[in-house]
């Protein structure tokens, strides 16, 4: 019953990341302008040692579009670089992620391609108090992002308590 579930909710979920990837790409003619030399590769992160409990993620491979924006490769394919990703923890690597930590990673393959995509990991970001205006108008959209920030400052203070608690030595008594 889970895999059914993640065969219908994986393709969906992957196609809505690359709408919002594209999204932020398209945003900055920068990003697009180093992508356009790389059209037709393939970028592919693999998550490594992946719990088995969960559902296996579905294939992390994107093909780069002559439009210098990104595709889902819905199928495993050859890629151009390779990107490995320590996933043992998924819970851990996301609240990394959403504290605005790099995890480690090892990188395999075509080096201008890397260096490009490395300066997008860099440089790239999401300009959510904008859209969120498009949509709601400044009024609302201010109280939105505020609202978000706040949320965000909460979790990567909760996150800096956690680490910090796990990382001490139990004491003795």
């Amino acid at each position: 019953m889970l895999q059914n579930l993640n065969a219908l909710l994986a393709p969906a979920l992957m196609d809505r990341l690359v709408l919002v990837v594209n999204h932020v790409l398209s945003a900055e003619p920068q990003a697009v302008q180093r992508l356009l030399p790389h059209r037709d590769r393939v970028l592919r992160l693999d998550l490594l040692q992946w719990p088995r409990l969960l559902p296996a993620p579905p294939p992390l491979a994107f093909r780069i579009t002559p439009a210098g924006l990104v595709e889902w490769c819905r199928e495993p394919v050859d890629a151009d670089l390779r990107v490995h990703l320590e996933a043992g923890n998924p819970a851990a690597l996301a609240l990394k992620l959403v504290g605005g930590e790099m995890p480690a990673l090892v990188i395999e393959g075509d080096a201008q391609l890397a260096a490009d995509v490395d300066w997008l990991l860099k440089n790239l970001r999401w300009d959510v108090a904008d859209d969120l205006e498009r949509l709601f108008g400044p009024a609302v959209a201010h109280q939105l992002h505020r609202l978000g920030s706040g949320l965000a400052q909460g979790l990567r203070t909760a996150m800096q308590g956690a680490s910090t608690w796990v990382g001490r030595a139990p004491t003795q008594r």
